[in-house]
């Protein structure tokens, strides 16, 4: 079911960049991303009552607080730049730095999560960097 979530998750975040690119046209890149943010907190916050999670919330440990709110901070610092960078910027150079986020975050993984770093990740992270040179250039 995973898989059905991801290929859902990048159809939408392919949308995302492409209405946030016609929506932001003489907007201010920081007032669009609260905009956008806003959207986000209400439709996070109905998902959590329709599916009565939120009687979860007084189990969350210490430690999952600080580290929920410090990938909050990541993502919020995250969406003001890409929309920074998509007011100012062609989409289609915009989304594939952006995305290079995934040869950064298997790095991260290995050296804070110590997940296995492959023969095969090594080699998916230079295709995706020169992929994303090729595109960029």
């Amino acid at each position: 079911m995973w898989i059905l979530f991801a290929i859902l998750s990048a159809i939408f975040a392919a949308l995302t960049t492409i209405l946030a690119k016609i929506g932001i046209e003489g907007v201010n890149s920081h007032l669009a991303t609260a905009i956008r943010t806003v959207v986000v907190v209400v439709m996070a916050w109905v998902m959590v009552f329709l599916t009565r999670a939120q009687s979860g919330l007084p189990e969350i440990s210490k430690r999952s607080w600080i580290f929920l709110i410090l990938s909050g901070l990541a993502t919020g610092a995250s969406w003001l730049c890409y929309y920074r960078a998509l007011q100012t910027g062609e989409a289609s150079k915009v989304v594939p730095i952006d995305k290079m986020s995934v040869v950064i975050t298997l790095i991260f993984a290995f050296i804070f999560l110590h997940e296995k770093f492959t023969v095969k990740s090594l080699l998916g992270c230079i295709l995706i960097t020169a992929g994303t040179l090729v595109m960029v250039l």
